[in-house]
């Protein structure tokens, strides 16, 4: 019995570790940039050893990007990125981002300023639903686009 439960709370701690989901602040300002440039980045950071849930995320970002927001994904206006945070190319942005682990994260570029808006909460919460997930997200890119 000791050992299923030592088994158990390893398990649990690789978990937790392997996908890195920690409380960020919900939005950020960050770094000024050319203010000729207006649109919204999609940036699912995740590690190379992946879960479930850290799968779904992707799966159902995609599937949503792709039927709701083909055109602007077509006129760069949206654009998505899978970034593994194991890969040393990808320091700077995995630092920029403070993603140290699965995390989903909003760039929006507008007026000469980037807002990073982390929804790495509400992804683990429901990644798994594929619905849900997609009307959540789309109601939230819908939102900022309109701010564009």
């Amino acid at each position: 019995m000791k050992t299923i439960q030592i088994f158990t709370a390893i398990i649990l701690s690789l978990t937790l570790f392997s996908c890195g989901n920690s409380p960020k602040e919900t939005a950020k300002a960050s770094t000024v940039i050319d203010a000729n440039i207006s649109k919204i980045e999609v940036l699912d950071f995740h590690s190379t050893h992946r879960c479930m849930t850290c799968n779904a995320i992707e799966a159902n970002t995609k599937y949503t990007l792709d039927t709701y927001f083909a055109d602007e994904l077509k006129t760069d206006q949206i654009s998505f990125a899978t970034i593994n945070i194991d890969e040393p190319e990808n320091e700077a942005i995995t630092e920029k981002f403070e993603a140290y682990g699965t995390s989903l994260f909003l760039n929006v570029i507008h007026n000469g300023s980037e807002t990073l808006i982390d929804l790495t909460d509400f992804a683990f919460a429901k990644g798994n639903e594929k619905e849900v997930f997609s009307n959540e997200l789309k109601t939230r890119l819908e939102e900022e686009l309109n701010k564009l």
